[in-house]
């Protein structure tokens, strides 16, 4: 079944992101499930922990209202495209895992291209190959069924807690004020983390 968000929508999460490319497809799909199993969030009532910091992402903070600013978007750098979705009043969670085979079979060569445009480039010609096959597996991922891009599994992690206000300090070797929950202390000073960092590296 195809996408069930709106063109419009779509439209305006691709203007946020920047451009189109499957990783977004990916994203807009996940969200799309998303909203359809634990809904939107009005503040902090959904929470979603992304295991990946790819473009579908700007997909799930835009369709979801999940956002890095509200506290409810957690990143896990685990570098898979696996995203969980917490539903606070009723503890609700699924975790949508996207399968090896999202791409169909447009994936190998697009891994060989994306190898070469990380490598030696691009031809004038395997640039124009590298988007056509782009466009292909974006508009697959759009149009394929949902039980065939994702497998739903059971949350490997707890419930977030809420976001939290804490107190700021100073840094006494910058003087920045930051985050009592990430200072360090390092000869009996408070330090910010790249202070800290600095201070181990002169020792």
């Amino acid at each position: 079944m195809p996408c069930s968000i709106s063109k419009e929508l779509i439209d305006k999460t691709i203007a946020f992101h920047g451009h189109s490319c499957p990783g977004l497809a990916i994203g807009i799909r996940a969200a799309e499930l998303a909203l359809k199993e634990i809904g939107k969030a009005p503040d902090e009532e959904v929470v979603a922990v992304v295991e990946t910091d790819m473009c579908g992402v700007d997909a799930i903070q835009y369709l979801t209202g999940c956002t890095y600013g509200k506290g409810n978007l957690i990143h896990k750098d685990y570098g898979k495209n696996a995203f969980t979705f917490y539903r606070r009043r009723d503890n609700k969670a699924l975790r949508f895992v996207t399968r090896r085979d999202v791409f169909g079979d447009a994936g190998p060569a697009l891994k060989e291209l994306n190898r070469k445009v990380q490598g030696e480039g691009l031809t004038e010609d395997e640039e124009k190959t590298w988007h056509q096959i782009r466009e292909r597996i974006s508009k697959h991922i759009m149009e394929t069924n949902l039980s065939e891009l994702f497998e739903i599994k059971e949350p490997t992690f707890p419930v977030p807690e809420k976001a939290r206000m804490v107190a700021s300090l100073v840094c006494e070797s910058c003087g920045e004020p930051v985050m009592e929950t990430r200072t360090r202390r390092f000869h009996d000073k408070v330090l910010c983390i790249p202070c800290f960092d600095a201070s181990e590296k002169r020792y």
